[in-house]
């Protein structure tokens, strides 16, 4: 039985779900599976995993701070064991965009990062207009413009695969033998 670390952050709670099917599904396959939230980490016992973890959304085309403090302070233990890092962007939403090398927002934070994952995962988020604040939907509706993607206020578009997402988790099954 492998054991397997999932940490994340989620700002509108689209990332959080996709770590809990993930997790959901490690466990499904009779796997230890245990998840953090970056912000509500107290001590990690890393040595009792197999395998790691760290997902993260992308807003405004970075990641929230704390995700790159958590990499950095973490990034001996998380280097330590098998690990993978995944990003949930919109702009996954493409089918192109999807492949790591081709999605920027992944990039960014593979040059960014002190932690250099050993794995990387593309996920597509979710346009959720009348959950986001009015200012953070008119950005968004400005970039979605740009990029030929949804602007109707009204829109909840959810892109995620959920069966890629549940291979993403056996995956980090695999990861950990």
């Amino acid at each position: 039985m492998a054991s397997v670390l999932l940490i994340y952050y989620s700002r509108g709670g689209h990332t959080a779900k996709i770590t809990q099917a993930i997790a959901a599904h490690i466990r499904q396959q009779g796997h230890q599976c245990d998840v953090v939230q970056i912000g509500h980490v107290e001590t990690i016992d890393w040595d009792k995993y197999d395998s790691v973890a760290l997902g993260a959304c992308v807003l405004y085309g970075s990641y929230d701070k704390s995700v790159f403090a958590f990499a950095t302070q973490y990034q001996q233990q998380l280097a330590s064991i098998p690990n993978s890092f995944f990003s949930v962007n919109v702009v996954a939403r493409n089918p192109e965009k999807r492949v790591p090398e081709n999605n920027k927002y992944l990039q960014k934070f593979i040059e960014l990062s002190p932690w250099k994952p050993k794995d990387v995962k593309v996920i597509a988020g979710k346009v959720d207009y009348p959950s986001w604040r009015w200012y953070d939907r008119l950005m968004i509706q400005l970039i979605m413009k740009i990029t030929h993607g949804p602007t109707d206020p009204k829109a909840v578009i959810d892109y995620t695969d959920w069966d890629d997402v549940k291979v993403y988790g056996e995956h980090l099954i695999s990861l950990a033998k």
